[in-house]
C-alpha cells in the first residue's frame, strides 16, 4: 500500500514538472518578439543593432526634418541632442495628428544601412506629454527642458 502512494506521488510530481517546463517554454516563445528594447540615438550609434532586430528608437523630432513622400510614408530625423538618426516611416497608418517637429516620439522598427525603418510611431497624446524614456534620454544629454517651467 505504501509503495502505491509513493508511486502516485512521484507521478504527480513528474506531471507537474512537465507542465511547468511546458509553460515556461510557451511563455518564452510568446515573448520572443514581444520584448522591445528602447534605445536612444546615441546608444544606436555606439553599438549598432543587427538589421533584423526590432526595437524602439526614441528622441525628439528634429526641427525642419519632416519630408512627406507618396501615400502615408514620410522621412524625419530623431535626435537626443547629441546624435541624429534619419528615419523612414514605412507604416500603413497616416502620420499621427500630434506628431510634430520638436516633440518627443518613439519609433518602432529596424536600423539598417545607417537609417531607421519605422513601422510604428508613438506620438504625444496631449500638449505636455512626452514618453518617459525620451525624457530620461534627453535629461542625460542635457537637452531636456521642462514644459512646466
Amino acid at each position: 500500500m505504501k509503495s502505491l502512494k509513493k508511486r502516485r506521488r512521484i507521478q504527480v510530481l513528474m506531471v507537474a514538472a512537465i507542465a511547468l517546463a511546458l509553460s515556461v517554454a510557451l511563455i518564452g516563445f510568446g515573448f520572443r518578439d514581444g520584448i522591445n528594447l528602447y534605445r536612444s540615438p546615441t546608444q544606436v550609434t555606439e553599438k549598432a543593432p543587427d538589421g533584423d532586430e526590432y526595437f524602439q528608437l526614441g528622441g525628439l523630432v528634429k526641427e525642419g526634418s519632416i519630408v512627406n513622400r507618396d501615400g502615408v510614408a514620410f522621412d524625419f530625423v530623431i535626435t537626443d541632442g547629441a546624435v541624429e538618426i534619419p528615419v523612414s516611416y514605412l507604416g500603413r497608418d497616416p502620420r499621427p495628428d500630434l506628431f510634430t517637429e520638436g516633440q518627443g516620439t518613439i519609433a518602432k522598427g529596424y536600423y539598417r544601412n545607417g537609417r531607421f525603418e519605422a513601422q510604428d510611431l508613438l506620438a504625444k497624446h496631449d500638449e505636455t506629454y512626452m514618453p518617459r524614456e525620451v525624457v530620461d534620454t534627453l535629461k542625460e544629454s542635457g537637452v531636456y527642458q521642462d514644459p512646466n517651467g
